[in-house]
């Protein structure tokens, strides 16, 4: 029951927001009562706390199943876009930042995760681009990984990025675009092209 518990309130919070779904919502949309989730979770709190890592895990298994299979860095990064995209279902607002606001200190230690997985995976990535000659081989590696997380996840800030005139997919897909350009070689910016032809038509 507590798989189940987590797995339908992940599935709303993602989609409704963590604020506006409550455990009388969870329980009806169970058609369980709500006791039954109080057994499991002693407070909303911790249900939110349960179900964010449990969706990161998610997230990271599968940014490795792509990692690991991908013929090169730039697909790579494309193909973990449109993963990420489709897992948190294309919201107008980042769960995240309904996370930072209601739950900050749950949001202070997953931020802390995220920038140790994507700083680790984003290194490996760019020196796999370097030696297939797809990125420039002078680059930082260290800094611009650190640059890219900063750069994704500061771009799902809606105080930054009013929702109203900036679509999430544009902001990823620009800001993608934004960085490769940015560290790619003559044969990089080709395959690069590609894709953003690809994606525009």
């Amino acid at each position: 029951m507590r798989e189940k518990i987590k797995q339908k309130a992940a599935e709303m919070f993602l989609t409704l927001g963590f604020k506006s779904v409550t455990m009388d919502d969870i329980a009806q949309e169970m058609g369980i009562s709500k006791k039954t989730i109080y057994v499991h979770f002693s407070n909303k709190t911790k249900l939110v706390e349960a179900v964010t890592f449990e969706v990161f895990e998610s997230i990271c298994e599968g940014i490795d199943g792509i990692c690991n299979t991908s013929p090169n860095p730039i697909q790579e990064l494309y193909d973990i876009k449109l993963f990420v995209m489709q897992y948190l279902k294309n919201e107008k607002e980042s769960p995240q930042y309904q996370l930072k606001k209601y739950y900050p200190q749950i949001y202070q230690r997953l931020h802390v995760k995220q920038f140790e997985k994507m700083h680790g995976s984003v290194k490996l990535s760019l020196q796999k681009g370097i030696e297939l000659k797809l990125f420039r081989s002078n680059i930082n590696i260290d800094f611009i990984s650190r640059m890219y997380f900063t750069g994704s996840t500061s771009i799902k800030d809606s105080n930054f990025f009013p929702p109203e005139i900036y679509d999430m997919d544009y902001l990823l897909e620009s800001y993608l675009e934004y960085h490769l350009r940015a560290i790619v070689t003559e044969n990089g910016i080709q395959l690069l092209n590609k894709f953003i032809t690809s994606n525009q038509s």
